[in-house]
Parts: structure tokens; sequence; C-alpha cells
């Protein structure tokens, strides 16, 4: 890595560190009826680094950031390193590397509303019965659908920053994934946090932290992004994207 590229980095992981301990403390929201996986719209700040300076600095700052955010918040790091740091790492490290390429979006886009109405489905069909109440499964859907939308209309009106918002879909669709699989993984080996016995995490349980995770994130990584990053580029023009084929 290059100097700047370090410097990035280490840049990426304190703001990461700061406003998630921050923001929990403010809004401490975690999954209704589960607990643990927070509220995290400062996803936005690694996913822009991402985006500036490559894979490796989102990544790798994202990683360090979430493992250091979670040994202030809940303090476990065994389950940081099987849930937050994979996730984290996986995810921003596609977001980067997807930005920098020239994606064929069209296909993306169908692949992507396929998802999205499975996503929906898990929420409809098997969450709203176990875990959810029916308004909160439309709350989500919604915000599944209403970002698909959103995120239709950008690419649509504007090729610019195409890259970075099928990145964010294929890097926090991975990333939620790690995390509704890790987290049940760990809950049948150890005591969770906040617990004082053994309490394994079901199949459903796993979904809905799927679910949580991508339908309050991606808004904040598909709205918020290209206006931050054509802000930081016009501040700094070097650190204009060179798009590969």
């Amino acid at each position: 890595m290059r100097t700047l590229d370090i410097a990035a980095t280490a840049l990426n992981a304190a703001l990461y560190t700061t406003f998630g301990y921050i923001f929990y403390y403010i809004l401490p929201l975690t999954t209704p009826g589960l607990g643990l996986v927070r509220f995290w719209p400062q996803v936005i700040i690694p996913a822009v680094f991402a985006a500036l300076f490559g894979p490796w600095v989102g990544g790798v700052g994202a990683a360090i950031g979430i493992f250091l955010s979670d040994m202030l918040i809940h303090g476990n790091p065994v389950l940081s390193l099987m849930a937050g740091v994979t996730s984290n790492f996986a995810g921003f490290f596609i977001i980067g590397y997807v930005a920098k390429r020239n994606v064929e979006w069209k296909i993306s886009m169908v692949v992507f509303g396929i998802l999205s109405a499975l996503l929906v489905g898990i929420t409809q069909i098997i969450l709203v019965p176990e875990l959810l109440s029916v308004t909160e499964g439309m709350v989500l859907s919604g915000i599944i659908l209403g970002t698909y939308v959103a995120l239709l209309i950008a690419v649509l009106l504007s090729s610019k920053w195409r890259s970075y918002e099928v990145g964010c879909m294929i890097g926090l669709l991975l990333g939620s994934a790690i995390i509704g699989t890790m987290v049940p993984v760990f809950s049948q080996m150890f005591i969770m946090p906040g617990k004082t016995e053994l309490t394994p995490l079901t199949v459903s349980a796993g979904l809905w932290y799927l679910v949580w995770t991508f339908s309050t994130e991606i808004p904040f990584l598909i709205v918020l992004g290209p206006p931050i990053l054509e802000a930081c580029q016009r501040a700094f023009p070097s650190l204009k994207p060179h798009v590969k084929e």
C-alpha cells in the first residue's frame, strides 16, 4: 500500500470507530426482538473511502473500525472477528473493487430486482409470522423496494456513480449475509453478549439479521454516497477514480 493509502486506511478506521461509538450511545437501536446488530448509518464512511481510495483502504479500514467499536460497545472479540470484521472487510472491499470498474449495470439491475423481491418474500413469508408484526414487515418491505426504485432511477439518470451504486448493492448483500450466518453460528457455541447462558439462534433469526442489516443500511449508501463523493472530488480533484474495464 502507498503511504497515502495507509493514511487513508487509518483515517477511515478512526472515523468509523468514533462515529460508530458516538452514534450508538446517542441512538442505541438494534435489531428488534433480537438485539445485538446495531442501526448503523455510518457505513457511509468506509463506503466513501472504498470508492475514493480502493478496496483495501475501504475493507481494512472498515474491519479495524468495526472491531474497535465492537470492543467499546459489547466487548466480545470472538463475535466481532466472526461476524463484524469479516462482513465489513468483505462488503467494503467489494464496494471499492466494483466502484473502480465499468460494470454491466443493466444485468445488475435485473439481478438486484430479483434479490429485492426475494428479501421482501423472506420478510413477508418467514419473518412476519415468526418474528415481526405485519406493520414492521410492511415497513421493511417498503424500504427494500423503495431503495431499489431509487437505485434504478439513479443509474438511469446518471452514469457517473453507477459502478459505486452496483458495488454497494453487492457488497452490502454479501456483508449482510455474513452477519446473518455468523451470528447464529456464534450463538451455537458461545454465550451471546448480555446473556448468562447459551441461547442458540434459529435460521429465521439469521434471516432477520440479514434483512435488518441490508434494509437499514442500503438507503444511506445509495442516497448519501454520490453527493459526498462528488463533494470530495471537487475539493480534491486528484481523487477522481480511474475506472477499469
